[in-house]
This record gives C-alpha cells, sequence and structure tokens, in this order.
C-alpha cells in the first residue's frame, strides 16, 4: 500500500508538472516574439539555397526551405543608410543618415525606431552587434527605445571609434554593454548571439515579449581575427568559382583567395550561431511563436559570386542593393513559400507591427509597406511599386548620383548628375549590360520622373534636412561624451577620414553651462620636439605643450558654455597639423 501512495503520488507530481509546462507553453504562445537578424557585408548570393557552391551555410539553407522567403529584395549600397531604413520604415534620406563617416551616419533622434514603436507594447527590446546610427547621447541605441544594448562603436571593430584598448580585436572585444565599456570574452558574432539567446529566455521566464535586433560586424574588415578552424577549412578548398563573371583570372591569386577564405569562416561562423538559436528557442519554448527575419546589408564586400548579375558592395547594379529575405515563422507562415514580388528594407518596420499587432504611432508616417501577405503567399493583385535607392560620398546627396528605381520587370539607374539615366530589362538582362532607353524612351522618362519626384519629396522633409545631428554634451543620461573620427566633420582641411594628417571637427550642443575636463588622445609625436594642443570650443580656446612621449593630455576644469558649439582639437607636431584620435568630456 505504502508503494502504491508513493507511485500515486509521484504520478500526481508528474501531470502537475506536465500540466505546468502546458501552462507556460500557452502562455508564452500568447505573444509573438521578433528577431531581426542582420550580418555586415555579406552579400544576396553568400548562401547554399542561393547558389554558391563553396559556402557551407546547412542552418540558413534549412531556414530559408522551413520558413518563408522573398526573392526579390532590395537594400541600400552600404550599411549606414540599409540601417536607417530599416530601424525607421523611412528612406533614410529622410532621417540625415546619408553615409559611413564624417559625421553623417548619425539617425536624427526625432525619428521613431521599430524598438520605440514597440517598447509602449510591451515589448523587451534588445540590440546585439553594430548600431551605426550615433555613438553618443542622444543618437545611442538606448536612446532610440533599446532596452538591453550590446555593441561596438562606429562602424565597426578596427575603426577609430574603437577604444584603443579595443584594438581592432574581433576575439576578446571591447563592447558597451548599456552605456558601460565592457572586456569581453570569446569571438565578436559568437558574443552577440549568446546574450541575445540569455536575453530571450529572459524575457520568456517573464512571459514577456521580445524584440531583438542582432547585427553582426562580420563579415566585415578587418580580417586578420576569424575562425581559425574554419579559414584553414575554405583555405584548402578550390575558390576559382567563389567569384562572378566579371573576375578576371589575374585577380584569382593567392592574396584574393586568403581574404575570401577569411570572409567565409565569418560567414559560417555566423550560420553556426543561427542554428545555435533555433535550438535555444526549442529549448525555452519559443520556437512556434517566433517570426526571424535574417537579411544582408548590402552587396559583398569585394568580388564574390552573385548569380547571372553583376555589382558589389557601393554600386547600384543588382549585385550591390540584393539581399536575402527570410522569414520562419512555424505558427504563420508556411514551410518553402518563395514570393518573387519586389520589396525592400523599408518594408521591414510595417511588416513587423503587422506580425505583432502592434500599431503604428498615430503621427508616423512610414515609407515602407506590409509584406507580410507577401510571405504567406495570400497577396491577390499586389499592386506593382517603385523602390528607390541611393548613396554616395558627400555632405549631401545629389540627385542622379549613384541611384535606381526598381520595377518588378526594369531598372533605371543614374550614375552622375548631367548624365541621362540607363534603363534595363532585367527579365531578360540579369546583368544590365544592354540599355533599352531609346527603345523605351516613354518608360524612361516615365521613371526619371517618378525619381525626380521622389528625390525632392526626401530633401524636403524637415528643415534644413541634410544638416548633421548634434552630439549633445552635458546630459546626466551619458555623463562622459567620447568624441571620435566617426563622427567628426571636415572642410578644407587638408587629410580624409581617418588618415594619420586628416583634420576634423565635431558639431555639438552644449546643454548646460559648466565645468568639465577634456582628454585628448593622439598619436606619439615622430621628433622630441612634442606636441602642441589646442582645444577650440565655439569661441573658448585653451592650449598645451606636450613631451613627445606622452599620447594623451587632460585639460582640467575647462569651462563649457550653453548652446550649439564646434569643438576643434588641433595637434601640431613640427610641420604637421593634424586632428586628435579621441576626445573625452567629462562634466564635473
Amino acid at each position: 500500500m505504502t508503494h502504491l501512495k508513493l507511485f500515486c503520488l509521484t504520478c500526481s507530481s508528474f501531470v502537475l508538472v506536465l500540466f505546468s509546462n502546458l501552462i507556460s507553453e500557452v502562455q508564452a504562445a500568447e505573444h509573438t516574439n521578433v528577431i531581426l537578424i542582420m550580418t555586415d557585408d555579406q552579400g544576396g548570393w553568400d548562401y547554399g539555397f542561393m547558389g554558391n557552391k563553396i559556402l557551407n551555410t546547412p542552418n540558413l539553407d534549412a531556414m530559408a526551405a522551413s520558413g518563408a522567403r522573398l526573392d526579390r529584395f532590395y537594400v541600400s549600397p552600404v550599411c549606414t543608410p540599409t540601417r536607417a531604413n530599416l530601424m525607421t520604415g523611412r528612406y533614410n534620406y529622410r532621417t540625415r543618415a546619408i553615409d559611413t563617416y564624417i559625421g553623417r551616419a548619425m539617425l536624427e533622434p526625432e525619428e521613431v525606431t521599430i524598438a520605440e514603436a514597440l517598447s509602449p507594447a510591451g515589448y523587451a527590446t534588445g540590440i546585439f552587434g553594430k548600431w551605426h546610427l550615433g555613438d553618443s547621447y542622444p543618437l545611442r541605441p538606448q536612446d532610440q527605445g533599446f532596452q538591453e544594448v550590446l555593441v561596438h562603436r562606429g562602424g565597426g571593430i578596427g575603426q577609430p571609434s574603437d577604444p584603443p584598448e579595443g584594438a581592432g580585436k574581433y576575439t576578446d572585444p571591447v563592447l558597451f554593454h548599456n552605456g558601460e565599456q565592457k572586456q569581453m570574452k570569446g569571438y565578436c558574432t559568437d558574443i552577440y548571439f549568446d546574450n541575445a539567446m540569455k536575453f530571450i529566455q529572459k524575457n520568456e521566464s517573464q512571459e514577456k515579449p521580445t524584440f531583438m535586433y542582432i547585427a553582426t560586424n562580420a563579415p566585415h574588415g578587418p580580417f586578420h581575427d576569424v575562425p581559425e578552424d574554419l579559414r584553414k577549412k575554405y583555405e584548402a578548398m578550390d575558390l576559382n568559382d567563389a567569384y562572378g563573371f566579371d573576375m578576371s583570372k589575374k585577380r584569382k591569386n593567392k592574396k584574393q583567395f586568403d581574404k575570401t577564405s577569411r570572409i567565409f569562416s565569418m560567414i559560417e561562423n555566423i550560420d553556426q550561431n543561427i542554428g545555435k538559436l533555433f535550438q535555444h528557442l526549442k529549448k525555452i519554448g519559443a520556437y512556434e511563436n517566433t517570426l526571424v527575419l535574417f537579411l544582408n546589408d548590402n552587396g559583398p564586400n569585394g568580388p564574390r559570386f552573385v548569380g547571372s548579375h553583376r555589382g558589389t558592395k557601393g554600386t547600384v547594379n543588382e549585385g550591390g542593393i540584393r539581399s536575402v529575405l527570410l522569414a520562419h515563422w512555424p505558427a504563420q507562415l508556411k514551410a518553402g513559400t518563395v514570393n518573387d514580388r519586389i520589396a525592400a528594407h523599408y518594408d521591414i518596420f510595417p511588416t513587423i507591427l503587422a506580425a505583432t499587432g502592434v500599431q503604428k504611432p498615430e503621427s508616423l508616417e512610414l515609407d515602407g509597406v506590409n509584406v507580410l501577405p507577401l510571405l504567406k503567399n495570400e497577396a491577390k493583385n499586389w499592386p506593382d511599386r517603385s523602390l528607390y535607392l541611393q548613396w554616395h560620398r558627400g555632405d549631401q546627396p545629389t540627385p542622379h548620383t549613384n541611384a535606381a528605381v526598381v520595377m518588378q520587370d526594369y531598372k533605371m539607374t543614374f550614375s552622375k548628375q548631367g548624365e541621362p539615366g540607363k534603363l534595363f530589362d532585367l527579365r531578360n538582362d540579369p546583368a544590365e549590360r544592354s540599355d533599352i532607353a531609346s527603345n523605351k524612351s516613354t518608360l524612361a522618362n516615365e521613371l526619371t520622373k517618378k525619381y525626380d519626384a521622389w528625390f525632392a519629396d526626401v530633401s524636403s522633409t524637415r528643415p534644413e534636412n541634410y544638416a548633421p545631428p548634434r552630439i549633445h554634451i552635458g546630459n546626466a543620461k551619458e555623463p562622459m561624451t567620447v568624441l571620435t573620427r566617426q563622427d567628426w566633420r571636415y572642410a578644407g582641411h587638408k587629410g580624409k577620414g581617418w588618415t594619420r594628417d586628416a583634420r576634423g571637427n565635431w558639431l555639438v550642443n552644449v546643454e548646460q553651462t559648466g565645468t568639465y575636463d577634456i582628454k585628448v588622445q593622439f598619436t606619439k609625436a615622430r621628433e622630441q620636439s612634442g606636441t602642441e594642443l589646442t582645444v577650440k570650443v565655439g569661441t573658448d580656446q585653451v592650449q598645451a605643450k606636450v613631451p613627445a612621449d606622452r599620447s594623451e593630455y587632460v585639460f582640467s576644469d575647462v569651462t563649457l558654455h550653453q548652446g550649439k558649439q564646434t569643438i576643434d582639437v588641433i595637434v601640431v607636431e613640427d610641420n604637421l597639423t593634424r586632428g586628435p584620435m579621441q576626445v573625452y568630456l567629462t562634466k564635473k
């Protein structure tokens, strides 16, 4: 009898545990999680399921097979514009984020991000990896709706925005967790995914819906620090078929093969983390009710296989602006769905709103449309669209310059202002070789007029439409502001951007008059004469002579005055005048 009682008690406990688990699963299924994953400089054909015969991407191949895919998905030619479109659902020319550096990779703080739209609906929001839309208040992801933030600064690890302790390390990098600098252990991509998985597990345990943005800096360069086992794997392979038909035999050499093997190793490492993520979602009971979206941010960072097309990062040829869009959501999407209707990065924002049931902020005007019906293959009589994409260097956009108007069958491209556009039939000429503008002049004129109207519209979104946002100094949310070459502006100085002899200044808004310490970091003088430092903030100026063995200097108790100011730091070494590496301003 005693044994029977124990058995019954055990059965009861088992049933209770099972019932509790079922309740938890039902509760977890009451909300929809969204995981948005975007890689950096991975091309739209760097996948096995896209016909790449060399790259090993079994987990992404499986995601494509078990989910839905848009076959004609477009992004911007480079990363910051894509990220601005993605985060806001609006053309990046509306957002002031128009380039990748010199102060043009900063998102206007008034713009509403997808994280800001989801947070009021109870979503826990997190970003892991690359932001590239501003490193200082009020431009940081934590100022733009993200509650959990683990990112690197600027456009990538190994760039001038890196803290000196980072030294371009992909392994054991220095990252920023909710604004605090943190030394990490492990490979950067692994770190992003590991922390993202912990984040969603915590939220699931609290029955809270999750929005996560995992944006890897891989396979962006530098390429010195990659997963070594995978590098050796690709190094041993014949990579002659890793490139498109535009790649000449002379360029297929040992140096090119080495770079490609390093890029491929980073991509396969991403794929491995995709597999771990899906296994984790199953483990925590969030697999069925989680929408996972995957895309790349622009074309490949160098010559690689792009199917029947041509073009790389930076161009508006198909190879430069095409991405995959994978959508995996077992509860809602049929496995193996492929839709060929055109769509673009600015469609992701309204699509996520539709998937989560969250209402768009009433005053927000989006340029994108909800493409969930395409992913579900439920779209009947889907209207024809025109997609607009453009990017080039410069302080503001120039019309008819490296721009494209993409339609379902045709595409109009503009190379340079003053030159006529070219029209291509993508159905019969996917490599964009034959300009048919003269044969189809009516269509070419129509698309040119549509482009002109679009450019005029996005260029008049707000007053001073292309003025860069200002970094705020002295706000309590960021006691120490770090100014880097990523966000400085240059005008008429010798040297460009990030070269050793480059100079620039920063546009800031000092929120309140007060006393600050200003630390200047610079490269050591080459001669024994030392370095002269001058810091100008508006009309105020301080100077110092620094010994040759020093690479930093602190100006203590400097008064900064409230208002819009320009900060200019001049480093003089003998006959060389240059800018600093980084400047730290701490309110006292």
